[in-house]
Formats: structure tokens, sequence, C-alpha cells
């Protein structure tokens, strides 16, 4: 059986993170398989899998930052705020200097307040917005507060734009090139989407689906855990006490996750620190 990790996957183009979850079932020999942080079809990257015991760090890993490459069109607005939507309008982009371009772009960098893309998983009444927006629903979504740290210009030829975007979890690339040509007059649309790096873990890490075929590599669960969070080590006496989902007192790390090792260097569990003590989130051993 696969031993418990991450498997660090460069997504091919037109695959979903379902999909990749599948194929990654049926190569590391288990049902327990799970990823952190969707992708969309279109995008390619970094997609962080997390096998058997590994699943359980799925949902902190997805909180933390991620960097793309992304490839801007204006002058076409689409109904999916990229290129796999229907187009629904088009503009001359001809007056449109590469100085209104960066001041638009400074607008979208920093602590903003963003809409997400109608074509989105985010749940409205308990459904899913995208299928209510796929049945010809206008959907409205409230602005959400998001970060982005760093949205560095790599190029302008034309109405093509192509930059680097660091941000917080949560934040929809399409959504600011929607946001960024609307702030143009000339509408806008995502084009093109590579995810670089999920908080430690980027490119050099990741192998292709065929790659895994052939090799399968597991980030071991503890170095995975040592590489996103800090780390504390306990000596026997706390051991235990973590073991059996008890709280121990705070070592002053921070809120957290903080990755919890035995005096043997193995992953015991992640904690938050509250007030003087820390409490398990998840334990990973008895």
């Amino acid at each position: 059986m696969t031993e418990s990790g991450l498997i660090i996957v460069d997504k091919p183009a037109e695959w979903t993170s379902h999909d990749v979850v599948g194929k990654m079932r049926r190569i590391a020999g288990t049902r327990r398989v799970g990823h952190a942080g969707t992708l969309d079809p279109m995008a390619t990257g970094v997609l962080v899998i997390g096998v058997e015991k590994a699943t359980r760090l799925l949902g902190h890993l997805a909180l933390t930052e991620k960097v793309y490459e992304a490839t801007i069109r204006l002058g076409v607005t689409t109904n999916t705020d990229d290129a796999e939507g229907e187009v629904t309008a088009t503009f001359d982009t001809g007056s449109v200097t590469s100085e209104a371009v960066r001041k638009g772009i400074e607008a979208l960098t920093g602590r903003i307040m963003q809409v997400p893309p109608q074509v989105s998983a985010i749940k409205v009444n308990g459904e899913r917005a995208y299928k209510r927006a796929r049945a010809g629903e206008e959907v409205e979504l409230a602005a959400r507060p998001v970060t982005v740290h760093d949205f560095d210009v790599a190029s302008i030829e034309g109405p093509e734009i192509k930059a680097t975007i660091r941000c917080s979890s949560g934040t929809y690339i399409r959504a600011l090139a929607r946001d960024l040509g609307a702030s143009l007059g000339v509408g806008g649309h995502l084009t093109a989407l590579r995810r670089t790096r999920v908080g430690p873990y980027d490119l050099s890490l990741a192998k292709t689906i065929d790659e895994l075929a052939a090799d399968c590599v597991v980030l071991p669960i503890g170095e995975a855990v040592s590489a996103a969070f800090p780390r504390r080590d306990v000596d026997a006496d706390e051991a235990r006490v973590i073991s059996h989902g008890g709280r121990l007192s705070a070592a002053g790390l921070g809120e957290g996750p903080i990755g919890v090792f035995g005096p043997d260097g193995e992953l015991l569990a992640l904690v938050e620190e509250q007030g003087r003590s820390a409490r398990p989130l998840a334990v990973f051993v008895g």
C-alpha cells in the first residue's frame, strides 16, 4: 500500500481536479486520495494530492498562498471570465495604454474585495453557483476579501497581458482578468493559467501523470508537514497526551497549524494554539 504523504502533480490542461484524483487512486492503489485547492480544467500546474492519512492535511494546505502565471486578453468578455466560456461582448482596445493597464493592476493589488465568477463552485442556497449559471439563472455572489500580494506584469503586447500573481487562498485569477478589463472600460478574460506554487510546493517537485504512472513519488507525511507548517518536537509524556487527542501547553509558535513530532521524529498531530493551550486539529497516530 502507498505510504501516507503528498504527491505533487503537474496537472495537464483539460483535466478536472477530480479527474486527477481518480487517476491517482489507480496509480497509488488506494481510495484515500484527495486534493488541496481546485484547478479549473483549462489551467495547468501544481495540484497537491494527499494519499492515505495525508488527506487530513488537505483542508489546511488549501488555505496557503498560491502563485500563478496568467495570460489576460483585453477587449473580450465571456460568461465564465475565461477562454472556456461563450463570448458576451467585444471592445476596441486601441486607446488602452500600458500606463493605464499598470494603474488598473495596482488597484487590484493588496487587500481587495472580489466578486467570484458566476461559474464557480461557491454554494448559493445549497447549490453550486455554476449549476445555476449554466441553467441560465443570473447568480448574485457577494464580494469577499482576498489578498493579491504581487501582480507583476511580464509583458504587454497589444491586448494581451502576461503576469505572475501571488495571492491568498480563495482568489480567482479569472475574476482579476474580468475586473482589470472592466476598470479599463474594454472588458477582459483569462486565456491561460499555470499554477507554479501552492504553499511551499512548487513545479520543481511536480511530476506529470505519465511520470507518476512510471514512478509514484510520494513526499512522506512528516516531510510534507515540516515543509508547510512550523514544527514542534515533544517529549514522550507530551506525545502520549497529544496521541490521545489531549491538549498541550502553548509553545508560542503562532496560531497554527503546527506540526507536532514525537521523540522518534514521527508526526503525531497538527495543533493550533489558543491562549495557553495547543489543541489538536488532526491526530495521525493511534
